[in-house]
């Protein structure tokens, strides 16, 4: 009794946050969960690297500003919807106009993308880096880590960018040039249709190529990989998850969606979400689920890849998750050595059993009554703990040490080996 007493108050003191068990607990069990510990948890910085992004994104926002000015201006100045034969003076033919003022304008503007994409490249590196971080639960700070993923990865970052706004631009100017073709007087019914599919097609490949700029920002923030064949594992990923590609992919860009509501209130709201975490949303959704998907079909799969980074297994059939803060939990629970309060079962202090108390004037059976009371607190004790030994917390945990006293004996081996002196020629 007094050994469960010491082991109770050792217990207290020591707390459960010894427990191997207890420090994976207190993580999130989905990426849902995680996905909304961070984005409350860490709001602050996501704010702070949101506003790094949008501080390298101004030029490119500054030409696509330009360049809806420019479009609302052509709009009031040029009689579009004049030429009605009412009124005085009469307005010439300008059929086909309005199509060649966007198809032109439009071009200049996602030219100035495409060159502007060399900046923003800078704050999608180092944003991209960031907020894997926050899915991977490493310590933040976001300055710093900010700009070293600038340095670790601006080329992924620019090819990703010149990649979309080259495809944009194409395509676009092949839907602008098919309006206007479509306008034209004396068209041929099946030039009607072939420009029609064009348009289809071109809208398409913008798409599928905006599926495909995600999961390269996902894929060169995780993996080390040359250009063509990222080109082409996005490819694959856009084709296989295309469902979820696609719905991810509509949440990630919801706060930029927002401007499309023609209202001024809304249009003041999204432009205050899109200031203050529009860029890391849309980061923060796509790259916690693309590492549910890497978790699911790659890491496996990979030599030294680790899975479920950030998330807690409750059957415990995880032992490869770990961040880099696991990493010095485990460290330092090695160091402090085997705790016999984690390592075996011990049974809670309950009623069920007590020490049999001797009265003052007690006999020869009365001792016995307490030898038995003791015996009986003892066996029952054992018993607790034969049942409970194959728990997973215990094996798990004793594992942990099993494995570095296999590690230490195997390592002693070796050096033994090598100061075995080696074998002359003819021996």
């Amino acid at each position: 009794m007094a050994q469960q007493n010491k082991g109770f108050i050792a217990r207290m003191l020591e707390g459960k946050e010894r427990s191997e068990e207890y420090a994976r607990s207190t993580l999130p069990t989905n990426r849902w969960q995680l996905f909304w510990d961070i984005f409350k948890g860490n709001f602050g910085k996501i704010v702070k690297s949101n506003l790094l992004i949008l501080v390298f994104f101004i030029p490119m926002l500054a030409v696509i500003f330009i360049g809806s000015l420019i479009g609302q201006t052509n709009s009031v100045i040029y009689p579009f919807g004049a030429g009605l034969s009412i009124g005085y003076p009469a307005t010439p033919d300008i059929q086909g106009l309005s199509e060649m003022l966007i198809l032109q304008s439009e071009f200049m503007t996602l030219l100035g993308v495409v060159v502007t994409s060399f900046i923003a490249a800078v704050g999608l590196a180092g944003g991209m880096y960031v907020v894997r971080n926050m899915v991977w639960t490493e310590g933040i700070f976001v300055a710093n880590d900010f700009w070293k993923g600038v340095k670790l990865n601006y080329k992924n970052a620019l090819q990703t960018a010149l990649f979309f706004s080259l495809v944009f631009m194409i395509g676009k100017t092949l839907i602008n040039s098919a309006n206007l073709s479509l306008v034209t007087p004396n068209l041929a019914d099946w030039q009607r249709v072939w420009m029609t599919i064009s348009i289809v097609f071109s809208y398409t490949m913008i798409v599928f190529s905006a599926m495909m700029s995600f999961w390269m920002i996902a894929l060169g923030v995780n993996y080390v990989q040359g250009f063509w064949v990222m080109f082409k594992n996005s490819a694959l990923l856009a084709i296989g998850s295309f469902p979820q590609t696609l719905f991810f992919g509509v949440i990630a860009l919801l706060p930029f969606a927002l401007f499309l509501i023609n209202d001024t209130f809304m249009l003041m709201i999204s432009l205050i979400i899109v200031i203050l975490f529009g860029f890391t949303w849309a980061l923060l959704v796509w790259l916690d689920f693309a590492q549910w998907l890497f978790d699911k079909y790659i890491n496996p799969k990979l030599e030294g890849a680790k899975v479920g980074r950030g998330i807690y297994n409750k059957d415990g059939t995880s032992p490869q998750m770990e961040s880099q803060a696991q990493v010095e939990y485990q460290r330092a629970l090695l160091a402090s050595g085997r705790s016999q309060l984690v390592a075996r079962p011990i049974k809670p202090i309950d009623d069920s059993l007590q020490v049999y108390e001797l009265p003052k004037a007690f006999t020869r059976e009365d001792l016995k009554r307490l030898r038995e009371s003791k015996q009986n607190i003892i066996e029952d004790t054992e018993s607790y703990a034969e049942e409970h030994k194959n728990d997973l917390r215990y094996v798990e945990y004793n594992k942990q040490f099993d494995e570095r006293e296999r590690a230490i004996q195997d390592d002693d081996k070796n050096k033994k080996k090598k100061r075995k002196p080696p074998k002359m020629l003819g021996e």
